[in-house]
């Protein structure tokens, strides 16, 4: 059970009221206090002071301080009087009890007041902040749209600018280009009149001596003018045979040894050529040579799609399985997938292929010679 305060202390003015209740060991995290405009408590356990106010006070402007064992209340008067005792005299318990209800339900209104106003404090603050942030933002995009539109402009007028100093530089390179005509058909009309002035000077003192041996002359110009035409020549057929050739090349641009050694592996290839296999109905004829099949698959391997390689290699085997690049190829692909077994049989059989002996070599040395053929 609580034990009552009563040896406290309390003074007046006509506008405040001023207590002292000491209470020992109370400290601001122990003490509880609730006051209304006419009810005050203290909770300090196991200490309790409750007072039932003479008058109404202003609690939201009143104080209290806590130290030095001691609460120190400052209670500011609603209306300015002096009070003849500090609580109501002649209180019974049922009077106390609605006082404290009705104060505990002040309390919580003044709260839920407090707390809508802080809410609409809020929201104004946030309805405040948005407009001021909507405000700067539109700002900024119309400073942009403003920066952009000038660098528009300024960026047009360049243009403008450049395209004026390429049509006059343009009509400068025209008229230089006419002036240089100009000074060249001038030189050739000069060049030309020359010319002229010592042709009629040459043939006026030619014309003097033809007229002095013009008769003598006349008797054998007829003979000499048909003698200087030769007469037309007969038709006739000439036969050239070419050596016959493959290629559409010429004999001195070709290279005879490469050309049969690529006419023999052809001859090898369609001798191999099963026409049942049916991955051969949709190929081209050019798609259906091993040495193309295997320059595709060179080029899946360098883009790392080793399955489609594999593939390549598959076809080119079963169209010519006499060339040990094919198998080494593919057994590269099953290197990249981690699939060793079937590399080193591939690997076994471009050796046996090349007839080397194989049986020397044990399956690790031949890991580690593929591993350094093809640098992986």
């Amino acid at each position: 059970m609580p034990l009552q305060v009563s040896d406290y202390s309390w003074q007046q003015t006509r506008t405040a009221v001023f207590i002292s209740v000491p209470l020992r060991g109370v400290s601001v995290r122990d003490a509880d206090v609730f006051c209304t405009e006419n009810y005050l408590k203290v909770n300090c356990p196991p200490f309790l002071f409750e007072v039932f106010l003479y008058a109404p006070i202003d609690d939201e402007s009143s104080k209290a301080k806590i130290g030095n064992d001691t609460i120190v209340f400052t209670l500011h008067k609603k209306e300015a009087a002096v009070w003849e005792t500090l609580s109501l005299s002649g209180v019974d318990k049922e009077m106390m009890q609605r006082i404290r209800e009705k104060s505990i339900l002040q309390a919580q209104e003044s709260a839920k007041e407090a707390m809508e106003a802080k809410a609409g404090a809020r929201r104004e603050d946030q309805k405040y902040t948005l407009n001021v942030m909507m405000k700067i933002e539109e700002e900024e995009r119309k400073r942009i749209e403003d920066m952009k539109e000038n660098e528009r402009i300024k960026a047009t007028k360049e243009l403008e600018a450049w395209k004026e100093r390429q049509r006059k530089a343009e009509e400068h390179k025209i008229i230089q280009r006419e002036e240089k005509l100009y000074q060249q058909e001038k030189q050739i009309e000069e060049e030309r009149k020359k010319l002229k002035h010592k042709g009629l000077t040459r043939n006026s003192v030619s014309r003097n001596l033809v007229t002095k041996g013009r008769n003598s002359e006349n008797i054998f110009f007829e003979k000499l003018k048909e003698d200087s035409i030769p007469a037309p020549r007969s038709v006739g057929n000439i036969k050239i045979n070419f050596t016959p050739r493959v290629f559409p090349t010429a004999l001195r641009e070709s290279q005879v040894a490469e050309e049969e050694e690529w006419l023999h592996k052809q001859a090898e290839a369609r001798r191999a050529m099963n026409t049942d296999i049916p991955e051969l109905c949709d190929l081209k004829e050019e798609e259906k040579n091993p040495e193309w099949l295997k320059d595709k698959g060179n080029k899946l391997f360098a883009t790392e799609n080793y399955l489609a390689a594999i593939n390549a290699y598959n076809l080119a085997i079963r169209l010519n399985n006499k060339i040990p690049l094919l198998y080494l190829n593919r057994a590269a692909c099953h290197l990249k997938l981690k699939n060793l077994h079937k590399a080193i049989e591939d690997s076994s059989k471009a050796y046996r292929i090349m007839k080397l002996p194989l049986r020397l070599i044990h399956p690790t040395e031949l890991y580690k010679m593929m591993l350094r053929r093809f640098g992986i």
